[in-house]
């Protein structure tokens, strides 16, 4: 029976059974080439079609309608955020075969507020309004095209050979990981409760550092704690000619701004990782006016509760006395807003990625496998390991620089010019998750 969307499983199914099939290359090769660019396609028009977080409602339709071709029981939408005023466009899909484990693969869906410069033909030219009013250009800039490509991908192979095993699979479509809040509102809507809880949780996330083709894996602690905080440094305004007359918030953001940078020079332990940046700052209409308030938001990054606390407390801490330091009225004091966002650190369960990497290694060949070190980055995936359940997790990282390419100077994750070289990577990222996701199912 044919179903609705792309070959894909065609291509997959032709490279995990080649060898137990003795395909003829020829023959291999030429199934392969007839597949890829429906793949292609597929990946082009999430490319052109991106949705900010919170905002994911034709995406994550065109995923849940794919999947239910694919023969998936599937729930659209599911999740439920803190603030209940927005839908969460969460996808769950379940395909059951027979007794064994439950594999959750994961693959999120959102993109950035940000402009598209690549020039490509298939670029992005969506503006959106965001979820604080302001109209942006939108663009797959951190690769989430990628990631719903070689789910759906993955999907749909892993259903054309169920014969190789045995379990329940859960393929989930995550919106909002940008903003770190998709994991949490599928969490909170009975994700581990309302269907199987699986055995093992998988994912992947592009990597413009490694050549597509090689997939990258990190054992232990690989991504970090990412906290977004808020800090309203408050004063007294008053006419720029007479300073004397006010307490001038852009003079003490900055005192603020330069003692921040001892937390993690002179707070934490040297062997341990921090990051402490102030990513932007916005005070002040006119020259000559002091005014009466300097907005300052900053990242935090951590990789242990321990030092995500001392550089939180420490934020605090310095705001407040500084200004208190500086004769700012107790009533004018730095609002510090902690909770803005947050993701936690991601721990890759180490026997987790010892067996998914050698599944893969068999698949892509041991020289495709590249061991790298952990990076401050953040991914809300952690979260699927972080309940009570502490179900093991890995994600592993998808090289999508242009073989043989200077991958120091390709254009980074966020960049305006990112941009992978679309078929070694979407193929390989299918192979590696289909390997792994069978690996991990019985046989």
């Amino acid at each position: 029976m044919h179903r609705p969307g792309f070959g894909t499983v065609s291509l997959v199914a032709g490279l995990l059974l080649a060898a137990a099939a003795a395909l003829p290359a020829a023959e291999f090769d030429s199934q392969a080439g007839k597949e890829l660019p429906e793949l292609v396609e597929l990946y082009k028009n999430f490319h052109s079609h991106p949705e900010l977080s919170y905002f994911e409602k034709e995406t994550s339709a065109k995923v849940a309608g794919l999947l239910a071709g694919y023969g998936y029981s599937v729930s659209w939408p599911v999740g439920r955020y803190a603030d209940s005023t927005r839908v969460c466009y969460g996808v769950v899909a379940v395909l059951k075969n027979g007794e064994g484990p439950t594999v959750l693969v994961r693959g999120d869906m959102d993109a950035l507020p940000i402009e598209e410069k690549t020039g490509l033909a298939w670029a992005s030219r969506v503006r959106m309004t965001d979820i604080s009013g302001e109209e942006v250009g939108v663009m797959h800039a951190c690769g989430h095209d990628v990631h719903t490509t070689v789910l759906l991908g993955t999907a749909r192979a892993l259903a054309d050979l169920k014969g190789r095993w045995r379990g329940t699979l859960i393929i989930i479509g995550q919106t909002a990981e940008e903003r770190g809040g998709g994991a949490r509102a599928l969490l909170a809507d009975g994700l581990y409760t309302r269907w199987p809880l699986p055995d093992y949780a998988i994912a992947e996330h592009v990597d413009p550092t490694l050549e597509a083709g090689k997939i990258g894996y990190c054992p232990g602690w690989a991504m970090a704690n990412v906290d977004m905080v808020d800090i309203a440094v408050r004063g007294i305004g008053s006419h720029g000619a007479q300073p004397q007359q006010g307490k001038d918030p852009i003079v003490l953001s900055a005192q603020i701004i330069n003692a921040l940078q001892t937390l993690v020079s002179r707070s934490i332990n040297p062997v341990e990782v921090g990051v402490v940046t102030v990513g932007s700052i916005h005070g002040g209409s006119k020259h000559n006016i002091i005014p009466d308030e300097v907005k300052l938001q900053l990242t935090v990054r951590s990789f242990t509760e321990e030092v995500r606390s001392t550089l939180l407390d420490g934020i605090k801490r310095i705001a407040v006395e500084t200004a208190r330091a500086y004769g700012v009225p107790e009533d004018r004091l730095p609002v510090v807003d902690i909770g803005v966002e947050f993701t936690p650190s991601l721990y890759n369960d180490p026997s987790l990625v010892q067996r998914t990497v050698g599944a893969i290694g068999r698949e892509l060949g041991s020289a495709n496998l590249v061991q790298i070190p952990p990076t401050t980055g953040g991914e809300d995936f952690s979260e699927y390991g972080r309940t009570q359940h502490k179900v093991p997790v890995f994600m592993l990282r998808l090289g999508t620089a242009p073989p043989g390419s200077d991958t120091e100077h390709c254009p980074g994750l966020h960049s305006a010019l990112y941009h992978p070289d679309i078929e070694p990577s979407l193929t390989t990222g299918v192979r590696a998750m289909t390997a792994a996701a069978i690996e991990l199912l019985g046989k």
